[in-house]
């Protein structure tokens, strides 16, 4: 018995029509085995291997004359019986996932299905080897391992590929063409017969393999975090069993990519005596370099993503390099446009072309995304720009997000004060936004990026930028209730404000500073910017700003018990807005007095004032301001006893802030609705909603007001007086 190759009795071949002459064959031919050597320690990937024994089972089931496996028991038998229809499977995947990896191990699990042999070419497509494969090379390379005499070779590469179809005709083998560049690389490779299996790997999503030939694409991702885990433990188990926290966070810094996870363990391997730990460290301080190598440019992982952009056009790379850099966590194609200076059209193809690259993935949304280590890599390439390329580019796409979210706060509030910013950069065209649902929509889906790139205005000096996106922010963070990232984008733009020479950006950055931390009943620095703000707006005679402060500082002595002197900030706001004939602001501060007064024990004059605010609220259409004078109201109510009308008030306030997606003012109306339907002795539903209340805070990072709420529910069933409303 031959050792690795089986010999097998070879009758005459005919290819289609065409006879290749008398006996061009010998009688005996070699069933080849060319399958490398498995991946020695090969970790998840299980739903994977399940799609190919699937696609696999789908092609024998649809073979005329084949009945349809009932399970995954009944493959081996059917291919067994008959081989597999034609089937051509494209795993494809970016630099290091683990495409060739998958591919063998799924061959050496099912060598029992292709008895009559297993072809292997490594294309070349993205390697130091230079040069990709030619097509025929590779089909010499076949014909040779087919036990063809040289002597019977044809010449010509359209003849050497029939003879090659010719002879795996009928036979079910697998043939594996490893890292691909283009489908005219694979195409002259594959068999005729359907009988025969095809696996193809590459970073291209080879579309007319796709097409032409009915390939199913396989896109391969990253290892989830027990598969990742599961590969480290297989190169390491001893001491991932000994430093449990260690493996998570290099699970966590090498993103789930198979191939950081291999030099990861490899280094670790190497260095027996340095803990996990600082293997860790080491990795989260120097990201990429660590996983580099000098002399082994498969074992780099810079090395290897460099291979993938050897296909791309000057202007891709370009790009990719500039998405690296690009401010947030994702792309669109808008906002790709402006950040490579391109029209739609262009930027989606590019976007394209990135992602068959599988340099990019795409996401729901329209919505482009890459893994931390090949953003790593793309920022990396970002260097080797001109800095004024690098510049102009993320103040494009920084433009681009900052126009656009001044667009959408004023859809959200049109009534507040704005703070219009500079005229975009040239070519800049801000992503339309033609109602205020879109605009919650879009900044629910650009959030990170908006903060991202408030940062990145800092970092490159925009202060005019800082300041302005901390202001298009704040209707959205007020309705969301994002106070931590509230606080952070508004020391940002205080920092920016000191550098701007107009007084009155400093005083609405030290009076909106101190509302954040008001709300977060951290109560000295509160006022400490409040009554800076304050000062400023006095010193230089700004009546808007005082009256501004002035209710701010309103808010902030209220959680302090302080309600004489809120009522004394909140009738100083109301004296000024009257004078600036600002309407809308004086409903809001009437509202303000009347809350202070209700709470001071004076129910009457207290009712006047928030039914002139809520009646000045309709006239002036501002649904958000009559649902906080109807929550006043209802505080009123219930303070005097009217527990129904108390809920009649506070449905019609949660009314209007559902509507408008007010989730702060939502979380204060649930938890001021529990104080009538708990005195009415409807326990359950004040649970329910106290409950609702309570998760909002949490949410939110109200820690106060959570806890107060937390402390209503504990009491609830072990007391029978008449809830009070504390707030």
């Amino acid at each position: 018995m031959p050792g690795t190759a089986d010999v097998v009795l070879q009758a005459g071949v005919v290819h289609g029509d065409v006879s290749l002459g008398a006996d061009p064959l010998p009688p005996w031919s070699v069933v080849p085995r060319q399958l490398p050597a498995g991946p020695g320690l090969f970790a998840g990937r299980a739903e994977q291997l399940r799609t190919l024994d699937c696609a696999l089972t789908a092609a024998a089931s649809h073979d005329p004359g084949t009945a349809t496996p009932d399970s995954d028991s009944d493959v081996a038998s059917a291919a067994s019986a008959m081989g597999a229809t034609v089937l051509v499977s494209a795993i494809g995947g970016a630099g290091g996932i683990g495409k060739t990896w998958l591919a063998l191990a799924w061959a050496h699990l099912r060598l029992e299905r292709f008895p009559d042999g297993q072809l292997f070419v490594d294309l070349h497509g993205f390697s130091s080897a230079g040069e990709p494969v030619e097509p025929a090379v590779a089909v010499r390379g076949f014909l040779d391992a087919l036990g063809v005499n040289p002597d019977r070779i044809p010449t010509d590469l359209d003849a050497q590929a029939a003879l090659y179809r010719s002879l795996v005709a009928d036979k079910r083998m697998l043939v594996v063409l490893d890292n691909a560049a283009t489908s005219e690389q694979v195409v002259p490779l594959l068999p005729g017969s359907p009988t025969c299996t095809v696996l193809v790997t590459g970073r291209h999503r080879l579309a007319s393999l796709i097409d032409r030939h009915g390939a199913r694409h396989l896109s391969l991702g990253v290892l989830d975090r027990d598969e990742a885990r599961a590969l480290l433990t297989a190169r390491l188990p001893d001491r991932v069993a000994a430093d449990s926290d260690a493996v998570d966070e290099l699970v966590s810094l090498c993103g789930g990519h198979p191939l950081a996870l291999a030099i990861t363990a490899r280094t670790a391997d190497a260095r027996p005596a340095v803990p996990l730990a600082e293997v860790a460290a080491e990795l989260r301080e120097l990201g990429l370099e660590v996983l580099d190598h000098d002399t082994d440019a498969a074992a780099s992982l810079p090395t290897v993503l460099s291979w993938s952009l050897r296909y791309l056009t000057d202007q891709h790379r370009t790009l990719f390099a500039l998405l690296g850099i690009a401010p947030g966590p994702d792309t669109t194609t808008a906002a790709t446009a402006a950040l490579a200076d391109l029209s739609l059209t262009p930027a989606r193809r590019a976007l394209t072309a990135l992602e068959d690259a599988s340099l990019l993935e795409r996401r729901a949304g329209g919505r482009y995304a890459m893994h931390d280590l090949v953003r790593a890599y793309a920022a990396t390439t970002a260097q080797g720009l001109p800095e004024h390329v690098r510049k102009a580019a993320l103040v494009r796409v920084g433009d681009f997000h900052l126009h656009t979210a001044f667009t959408a706060d004023r859809l959200l509030d049109p009534h507040s004060p704005s703070l219009p910013p500079a005229p975009p950069a040239p070519g800049v065209r801000p992503h339309p936004l033609p109602d205020p649902a879109s605009a919650m929509v879009w900044l629910e889906a650009e959030y990170a990026t908006l903060l991202a790139t408030q940062r990145t205005a800092a970092t490159l000096g925009r202060h005019q930028v800082v300041l302005h996106m901390a202001w298009a922010l704040k209707t959205f963070h007020l309705r969301r209730g994002h106070l931590r990232d509230a606080l952070a984008v508004w020391r940002a733009a205080l920092d920016a404000a000191v550098h701007l020479p107009d007084p009155t950006a400093l005083g609405r950055a030290h009076r909106t500073l101190g509302r954040v931390y008001a709300a977060l009943f951290l109560h000295k620095d509160a006022i400490r910017h409040m009554d800076r703000a304050l000062d400023l707006a006095t010193r230089h005679h700004d009546h808007t700003e005082q009256a501004h402060t002035h209710r701010a500082l309103a808010h902030a002595w209220k959680q302090k018990g302080r309600d004489r002197l809120a009522l004394d900030h909140a009738r100083n706001a109301l004296d000024l807005y009257r004078t600036l004939d600002q309407p809308t602001w004086e409903a809001d501060a009437l509202n303000l007095v009347g809350w202070f007064t209700a709470r001071l024990g004076d129910v009457t004059a207290a009712r006047d004032h928030c039914h002139t605010a809520l009646a000045l609220f309709r006239h002036h259409h501002r649904p958000e301001g009559e649902a906080t004078a109807l929550d006043s109201l209802a505080f009123i109510a219930h303070r005097t006893g009217d527990h129904h009308q108390a809920l009649d008030y506070y449905h019609q306030a949660l009314v209007l802030h559902r509507r408008h997606a007010n989730i702060q003012e939502v979380a204060n109306t649930l938890d001021g609705t529990g104080h009538p339907l708990a005195a009415l002795g409807h326990h359950d539903h004040a649970r329910e909603v106290w409950r609702e209340a309570l998760q909002l805070y949490q949410d939110q990072g109200r820690d106060e007001e959570a806890a107060r709420v937390q402390q209503e529910l504990d009491n609830l069933d072990h007391t029978r007086c008449p809830a009070t409303d504390s707030r």
